[in-house]
C-alpha cells in the first residue's frame, strides 16, 4: 500500500510529498522535470525501487511546484524557489539532514542545494545528470521537435522510444507512462517548464560541492548524453562515477536496474566521513554610496551621520525582507550574503530604489561562488569577485557576474550584457551583466 500524500507549505505554495520507510538514514528523491508521486506506485518496477530504498532509509518523495499534485504557480520557479520547496519538504518530513537523490533535471537543483546547504545534505547521488541544457537538447531543432511532440502527442506515452526504449513495446508500461505525462503537467505547462529548463547552467558551481557524491549514468542514455554525467563527476571534488551499459533514461527499468539500485545502496549505507562546514555556496552582495565624500562635505558631519543611519536602516530592513545575512558594514557600504541569487538581485534593486528618496544613490555588485566561513566573516575568491563587480557599477546600477545570471534562470529577471572585463587581482576575464529593473 502506498504512503499517504501530504502537503508541505513553501511560502504560499503547497508541495505534495510522501514520507515512508524506517531506515537509519534520510533520503530525499528530487524528481525529473515532470512527476506524479502517487502514480509512481502503479508501476511495479518503480514501486520495487522505492520499497527497496525504504528498506534501509527513511524516504521523502515530492512533486516540484507546477507539476504533479503540487500547486501551480503564477510565475515559473527559479532555483531559489525550488530550493525553498525542497527545504520545506525536508522540514515537513522532520529531516534536518538527508542524502539527496537527484534524477535527471532534478540533479541541478540537488547540486545547488548541496553546495548552498552542506549542513543539511549528508550525501549526493545524481542519476542521468547534467550541468548544461545542451546535454539534454543539443540543438534548438531538437528542442522544437520535443515541443512538436508535446503539442501533438503529449499524454500518449510515445516518448518511451527515447526515455525507456527497452520498454517501448510493453503496452502496460506505455499506458502507465502516458498517464504519467497527463498527470505530471499539461502540455502548456510542459512547454513553459522546458523553456525555463533550457536556461540551466550550473557548471560553474560544481567545484563548490563538498559532500560525498555518486554520479551514475548509462552509456547510451538517449535523453541525456553520458558526457553530461561525466562532466558533473569530473568537476565535483572527489565524486565517484559509475557508468552502466544501456540506453534507458529511466533508472528503474532495464536489465541492469538492480545494479543501479545496489550502487545507490552501497554508497549511502557505507561509511562516510562527516562534512566539514567551512565553505558554502553563497551569493555575495556589495553596495556602497556613490559620491559619499562629496555628499558628506556638502551637508556636514551631523546630517551625514543621520543620513548614514537611515541608509543602514534601509539596507537592514531589505536584508530581512529578502533573507540576506549582513556580514559587515564597510563605512558607507555593506557586504551581505544570500542563499539564493535571485533574492539577492531583487534586494539590490529594492535598495537602489529606496535610497533615492533619501537623496543618495548606491551601486551594487553580485557574484555567486564558494565562500570560506571565517567566524562571522566570509572570505575567498568569490568575495573578491563580488567587490570588483560592484566597483564597475555606475549610480543606481546593479551588476552581476555570469554565474549569477546563469543561476537565476526562470526567475523572470532580465539582464543586458556589459561586456568582458578584467577584474583587479582576479585571474582571467569575466563577462559582466547589468540587472535590469
Amino acid at each position: 500500500m502506498q504512503p499517504v500524500t501530504q502537503y508541505a507549505k513553501s511560502g504560499d505554495i503547497h508541495i505534495a510529498y510522501q514520507a515512508f520507510g524506517e531506515g537509519p538514514i534520510n533520503v530525499v528523491m528530487v524528481p525529473g522535470f515532470v512527476s506524479n508521486l502517487e502514480n509512481y506506485w502503479d508501476e511495479p518496477d518503480f514501486a520495487r525501487f522505492l520499497t527497496h530504498l525504504a528498506s534501509y532509509a527513511r524516504v521523502a518523495i515530492f512533486d516540484k511546484r507546477g507539476t504533479g499534485m503540487s500547486d501551480r504557480a503564477t510565475e515559473l520557479p527559479g532555483l531559489d524557489q525550488r530550493m525553498d520547496d525542497l527545504r520545506a519538504v525536508m522540514d515537513a518530513a522532520g529531516m534536518e539532514n538527508a542524502a539527496l537523490l537527484g534524477i535527471s533535471e532534478g540533479a541541478p537543483l540537488s547540486v545547488m542545494f548541496a553546495a548552498t546547504y552542506p549542513e543539511r545534505c549528508r550525501a549526493l547521488v545524481l542519476y542521468g545528470s547534467f550541468s548544461r541544457f545542451s546535454y539534454w537538447f543539443p540543438t534548438e531543432e531538437a528542442l522544437e521537435a520535443f515541443f512538436s511532440y508535446v503539442s501533438q502527442a503529449w499524454g500518449t506515452g510515445s516518448s518511451l522510444q527515447k526515455f525507456a526504449p527497452s520498454r517501448a513495446n510493453d503496452a502496460a508500461f506505455r499506458n502507465w507512462w502516458a498517464r504519467t505525462e497527463r498527470l505530471g503537467a499539461s502540455p502548456a505547462a510542459v512547454v513553459a517548464l522546458m523553456r525555463m529548463n533550457s536556461q540551466i547552467e550550473i557548471s560553474g558551481i560544481l567545484p563548490a560541492v563538498r559532500v560525498p557524491t555518486l554520479v551514475i549514468h548509462r552509456t547510451g542514455d538517449k535523453v541525456v548524453n553520458v558526457e553530461g554525467g561525466r562532466e558533473v563527476a569530473a568537476r565535483i571534488p572527489g565524486a565517484r562515477f559509475v557508468e552502466i551499459p544501456g540506453e534507458d533514461h529511466f533508472f528503474y527499468v532495464g536489465e541492469n536496474a538492480g545494479q543501479i539500485s545496489s550502487a545507490i545502496e552501497e554508497f549511502l549505507t557505507g561509511s562516510q566521513a562527516p562534512v566539514a562546514i567551512d565553505r558554502v555556496l553563497a551569493t555575495v552582495l556589495f553596495t556602497d554610496i556613490v559620491g559619499s565624500t562629496e555628499k558628506a562635505a556638502e551637508i556636514g558631519d551631523q546630517r551625514w551621520r543621520d543620513l548614514l543611519d537611515k541608509h543602514h536602516a534601509t539596507v537592514r530592513r531589505n536584508l530581512a525582507r529578502f533573507r540576506g545575512h549582513e556580514v559587515k558594514t564597510t563605512g558607507d557600504g555593506f557586504l551581505a550574503t544570500f542563499d539564493g541569487p535571485a533574492r539577492a538581485v531583487r534586494c539590490a534593486h529594492a535598495l537602489t530604489e529606496e535610497m533615492k528618496p533619501l537623496g543618495i544613490e548606491i551601486r551594487a555588485g553580485l557574484h555567486t561562488g564558494e565562500c570560506e566561513m571565517i567566524g562571522d566573516d566570509v572570505g575567498g575568491i568569490a568575495v573578491h569577485i563580488g567587490a570588483r563587480v560592484a566597483a564597475l557599477a555606475d549610480s543606481s546600477e546593479v551588476l552581476v557576474s555570469t554565474t549569477v545570471k546563469d543561476l537565476v534562470a526562470g526567475s523572470g529577471l532580465r539582464f543586458s550584457d556589459r561586456g568582458v572585463k578584467s577584474l583587479k587581482g582576479v585571474p582571467g576575464e569575466w563577462r559582466i551583466f547589468k540587472a535590469e529593473p
